[in-house]
């Protein structure tokens, strides 16, 4: 599997648990919103890092860390994942994937074999819009087909979308709320736009400001239902 970081300790991306985080690199999206150049376009990648290394280190920290975030990039691209996360939970750890649901076959698979606790995917965008928004072609029938997977798996879980005025109105955020109706959690994070994205153009758009951005949260919190709970 093709590593780009490692973060040795996290306290916010594994909700309540103490843990790493393992950046894979390489995705098949290209938002212009993204601000990591050096997992997603192949002419910004620093030098791997061996898989050997990082498993040498999540090894000598089994006494310390609970779990594991497996991110990217794109972890479901990844041909060597499954084996990385079955190596994970033989060393008993708790393992997050942080996926955008482009490969609803590779996470039918890391959920049928339980290699996960929690998932976490990326909805991008109203489905009209994927393709404006990755800047790729996207089979929106996968990405709802990885949100039922991911609904049905009776684990803890969360769907989340950046928020761009470019891409995002209220309108669509409330599609894509009722595209994961019935989910534990469904969050907004704001897009930080910045001399870091992938699309410069966009720093010459109009941002949402922060009554406005707490207005869109307050309307689709509005709009959830009750949250399922096993």
């Amino acid at each position: 599997m093709r590593i780009g970081g490692l973060q040795k300790l996290t306290l916010i991306d594994y909700p309540g648990k103490l843990a790493a985080v393992v950046f894979t690199q390489g995705c098949n999206f290209r938002c212009g919103y993204c601000h990591n150049p050096g997992l997603v376009l192949p002419k910004e990648y620093c030098p791997a890092v061996p898989e050997e290394e990082v498993m040498a280190f999540l090894r000598d920290r089994q006494e310390y860390l609970e779990g594991v975030v497996v991110t990217g990039g794109e972890p479901t691209i990844q041909e060597g994942l499954i084996s990385f996360l079955d190596q994970l939970k033989r060393l008993g750890y708790l393992v997050k994937l942080d996926t955008n649901g482009s490969r609803p076959d590779v996470l039918k698979q890391v959920l049928s074999l339980r290699l996960v606790n929690y998932v976490a995917m990326d909805v991008k965008a109203s489905l009209i819009r994927y393709d404006e928004v990755t800047n790729v072609p996207v089979s929106t029938e996968k990405i709802k087909e990885s949100i039922r997977l991911i609904l049905d798996a009776g684990i803890p879980h969360e769907f989340r979308t950046t928020v761009v005025k470019a891409f995002h109105s209220a309108g669509d955020l409330l599609e894509i709320r009722s595209l994961v109706a019935g989910a534990r959690q469904y969050n907004l994070q704001r897009g930080r736009i910045d001399g870091k994205i992938l699309d410069k153009s966009l720093l010459a758009r109009e941002q949402y400001s922060d009554v406005e951005f707490d207005h869109l949260k307050e309307i689709v919190s509005g709009a959830m239902e009750p949250a399922y709970h096993s």
